[in-house]
C-alpha cells in the first residue's frame, strides 16, 4: 500500500516506566535497545529498557503483568509516546510501558484474544471498523467541548456507528508535490502536467513526468482520486454520511471514467508499474521528474536531496476534479484494557495536550488534528498548510471492516489497465464482482 504512518518496523520494547527518566529510555525517534538494569526502584515505578530483537522478528511485544498501564505504537512515534507516558505515570504513581511492535494491527488483534493485549494502541482511522467487529477497542466518553477542539474530519474519521473510539492526532492526504526548479507553478490540470513534463524531457532536463506509486500488484490507495474525478470511487455513501457495504462503485461508470485516464496514462508512460514503495521517492529526489503525487511522508527525503519543492492539491482531470482520500493517525483504548480508567485518562487528558500533538507532528509533518496545535505549527511551516489545502473536501478512507476486501482487488485493477494488461471496462468489472465476493464471505 501506500507509505503511511503505521509500517512494518522491528520489534523492540521500549520500556518507560513512568517516573524516573533514565537514558535506558532516552534519545531521539527510535528508542534504546541496550539491555540495562534499573538504576531506580520505588514502591510505585521502575524504568528499564528490552533488549532488541532481530530485524526478522514479527512476534508481538510481552506484556510484563506488573504494569499498569502498556501502549503499543510503532517505532517512528515511540519516543514522543513514551515522554508523555513518563509524565502520566509520574503523575499517576503507577507503571506505564510503551512498546514498539512490528504489526500494530495484527499483533494487536492475536495479543488481545491471548489476553495478553497492551491497554492503548496507536494506529489508522480505517482499521476501526475491523476492531469494532473484533470487540477489540472501546468507545471513549469524549465530551463536546474537548470535540470541539480538533477538526470536524479528524472527529468524523474516529465515529464508528455514532460512537467515538479514539483521540485523533494527525491528517494525512495525498497532494501534488513538485519540484520547482522544473515546475515553478501549482499544475492546475492534470493535462497541464503532462504538456510541462513532456516538453521539459525534450529539452534533456527531466527524465520522466509523473512519479506515482504503482507496482505490479497495484495501489488502490492512489488509484481512488482518479475514480473520484468523476463520481466513481469504492462505496457508495448514505444520507448520514457513511459508506455503504452494500454498495460497491468501482464499476460505475464514474469509476470506469477513471479507469480509462489510468489506461490513457499508462499507455503514454506517463505512469508505470516499475515505480513503486521501493523507489518512488528516489526518483523524485534524483532531481529528474517535476511532479510527485504523494504525501507527507515523502517531504523529508526530497529537503535532504535538497529539492527546492512545493506542495499542491491534485489537479482535474479531463474536466473532472481529482479528491484524495483523509487518512486520520488515532490513539485506540483496548475493550480488555487491564486499567480503562488509565487508559481513557491517558487517551483523553494527555493525547489532547497541544504539547505532545506538536511532537507528534515533528515525526513525519503531518498536519495535527489538533486546532491549537495545527494553528502553531502552521504558523511556521508553510507545507502544514499546504498539506491541509491539498486535503480540504477530501472523503475519510473507509474505516468499515468490508474495505478490507478492497485493497488487493482494486489495486491489481488499476494496475493491470496502466500496464495495458487489460481494457478498464472488463477489468473494473471483474474488480468489482471479487470485492463484492469477498465482502459476503466476510
Amino acid at each position: 500500500m501506500h507509505k503511511r504512518a503505521f509500517g512494518t518496523v522491528s520489534s523492540a520494547a521500549v520500556t518507560c516506566v513512568a517516573a524516573l527518566a533514565l537514558s535506558a529510555c532516552g534519545g531521539g525517534t527510535t528508542p534504546s535497545t541496550s539491555s540495562t538494569q534499573p538504576a531506580g526502584q520505588s514502591s510505585s515505578t521502575t524504568t528499564e529498557a528490552a533488549p532488541a530483537p532481530s530485524e526478522s522478528t514479527t512476534a508481538a511485544p510481552v506484556r510484563d503483568a506488573n504494569v499498569d498501564l502498556v501502549i503499543w505504537t510503532d517505532n517512528d512515534r515511540a519516543a514522543a509516546v513514551k515522554k508523555y507516558a513518563d509524565q502520566f505515570g509520574e503523575e499517576q504513581g503507577i507503571k506505564v510501558q510503551v512498546q514498539v511492535a512490528p504489526d500494530v494491527r495484527a499483533n494487536f488483534k492475536d495479543a488481545t484474544n491471548a489476553g495478553k493485549g497492551p491497554d492503548v494502541i496507536v494506529g489508522a482511522h480505517d482499521w476501526l471498523g475491523e476492531l469494532v467487529q473484533n470487540n477489540a477497542v472501546e468507545p471513549i466518553p469524549m465530551s463536546a467541548d474537548v470535540q470541539a477542539q480538533f477538526s470536524p474530519e479528524a472527529m468524523g474519521a474516529t465515529k464508528f456507528n455514532g460512537q467515538i473510539y479514539g483521540v485523533p492526532y494527525a491528517v494525512e492526504n495525498i497532494g501534488v508535490v513538485r519540484n520547482t526548479a522544473l515546475a515553478p507553478d501549482a499544475p492546475k490540470t492534470y493535462e497541464d502536467m503532462v504538456k510541462n513534463g513532456q516538453s521539459l524531457m525534450k529539452a534533456g532536463k527531466a527524465e520522466g513526468v509523473v512519479v506515482q506509486e504503482v507496482g505490479k500488484t497495484g495501489n488502490a490507495y492512489y488509484t481512488y482520486p482518479y475514480l473520484k474525478a468523476f463520481g466513481g470511487g469504492i462505496f457508495a455513501v448514505k444520507d448520514n454520511g457513511d459508506y455503504d457495504p452494500n454498495k460497491v462503485i468501482v464499476n460505475s461508470a464514474g469509476s470506469v471514467k477513471g479507469a480509462q485516464q489510468l489506461a490513457l496514462l499508462g499507455k503514454e508512460k506517463i505512469l508505470s508499474t516499475n515505480v513503486d514503495g521501493t523507489n518512488a521517492d528516489a526518483l523524485f529526489d534524483g532531481g529528474k521528474y517535476p511532479y510527485y503525487i504523494t504525501g507527507p511522508w515523502a517531504i523529508d527525503k526530497a529537503k535532504k536531496a535538497n529539492i527546492k519543492y512545493a506542495i499542491s492539491p491534485l489537479p482535474t482531470i479531463a474536466g473532472g476534479q481529482m479528491e484524495p482520500f483523509l487518512g486520520v493517525q488515532m490513539f485506540y483504548v483496548s475493550a480488555k484494557a487491564k486499567n480503562k480508567a488509565y487508559a481513557e485518562e491517558f487517551v483523553l487528558k494527555y493525547v489532547t495536550k497541544k504539547e505532545m500533538q506538536v511532537d507528534l507532528f515533528n515525526i513525519g509533518h503531518r498536519p495535527p488534528a489538533l486546532k491549537a496545535a495545527y494553528d502553531e505549527v502552521s504558523a511556521s511551516d508553510p507545507d502544514v498548510k499546504a498539506w491541509f489545502e491539498a486535503g480540504k473536501g477530501a472523503l475519510p478512507m473507509p474505516n468499515i471492516p468490508a474495505m478490507n476486501a478492497v485493497w488487493g482487488p482494486l489495486g491489481q485493477a488499476g494496475a493491470d489497465v496502466i500496464s495495458g494488461k487489460a481494457k478498464p471496462q472488463e477489468r473494473f468489472d471483474a474488480a468489482q464482482k471479487e470485492i463484492v465476493a469477498n465482502i459476503k464471505k466476510g
